[in-house]
């Protein structure tokens, strides 16, 4: 017979995990019933105008500032962690400095970041509002998660693979490339898959370094807005709610594409 306390402890968590998915259900559906029936092609024109409100270049915005972003970060991110897990001695203070620095990193806001490269990357490197200096302050913004995610990735990895690995004549080099890194990309990728959530759901950040500017940005250097701004921008002028709805459905979906096609490639590692 099961101790109440224990049945207790089982209802409650029963009841939490039951009204987060409602909680994440009641959002899904808001978001699409009230967006799916304003999605118009018009929306879709490869030109902005205050009649159309085209996201199209939006979108084209945002899957350029995310590669960009992850084209920096992602690797900084893994090789700090393969670092401070393969090669650095246990005990090392700066270890232990990089990790604290990281963590409070994590936990800095949006917009103490924009301000940061408004004044760094807009005005001293004079980059001005653009693409660059957004995705610069997204690439310094995620880099914490992507580390710690990797480095927690990488302890997970068993030591008898490194041993195994050392035992055939292999070297550290090869051990952590060929063997480590293959078994820890599922954890990496999940690090990259929320760090691609955060990026495409950033508004503050950008707003004071990327602008918001409704055209497709013709290169790294000028200025333009990306999904979440958009809807933002929508959504603050009070003439285009509708639309707003409907960049909300759009951005949900290109949010699950990319967990969908970043999940179906961990599976194929884990397979491997």
């Amino acid at each position: 017979m099961k101790h109440l306390g224990s049945k207790i402890i089982k209802g409650i968590v029963i009841f939490a995990s039951c009204l987060t998915f409602g909680v994440l259900l009641f959002l899904i559906a808001y978001i699409l019933i009230n967006g799916v029936p304003n999605l118009t092609p018009e929306l879709f024109s490869l030109k902005y105008t205050t009649e159309n409100v085209s996201m199209l270049p939006s979108i084209i915005n945002t899957i350029m500032m995310t590669c960009c972003s992850l084209i920096v970060a992602v690797p900084l991110g893994i090789f700090t962690a393969i670092y401070l897990v393969e090669y650095a001695k246990k005990g090392n203070k700066i270890v232990g400095l990089i990790r604290v620095t990281a963590e409070t990193l994590s936990g800095i806001p949006s917009i103490v970041y924009g301000l940061f490269g408004m004044l760094f990357f807009v005005t001293y490197l004079e980059w001005g509002y653009s693409i660059i200096a957004g995705a610069a302050t997204l690439a310094i913004m995620v880099l914490p998660l992507i580390m710690r995610t990797t480095e927690e990735a990488l302890l997970a990895v068993p030591d008898s693979y490194r041993e195994a690995s050392f035992g055939v004549g292999a070297g550290k080099l090869r051990t952590v490339f060929k063997v480590v890194l293959p078994s820890a990309m599922p954890g990496i990728l999940s690090g990259v898959i929320l760090a691609i959530g955060r990026i495409v759901g950033e508004t503050a950040a950008l707003i004071y370094t990327a602008g918001t500017v409704a055209d497709i940005s013709k290169s790294l250097l000028s200025s333009g807005r990306t999904l979440a701004i958009h809807m933002y921008v929508l959504s603050s002028e009070g003439l285009y709610t509708n639309q707003a709805y409907a960049t909300a459905v759009v951005l949900l979906v290109f949010v699950l594409i990319i967990n969908f096609l970043s999940s179906a490639i961990a599976k194929k590692f884990a397979s491997k």
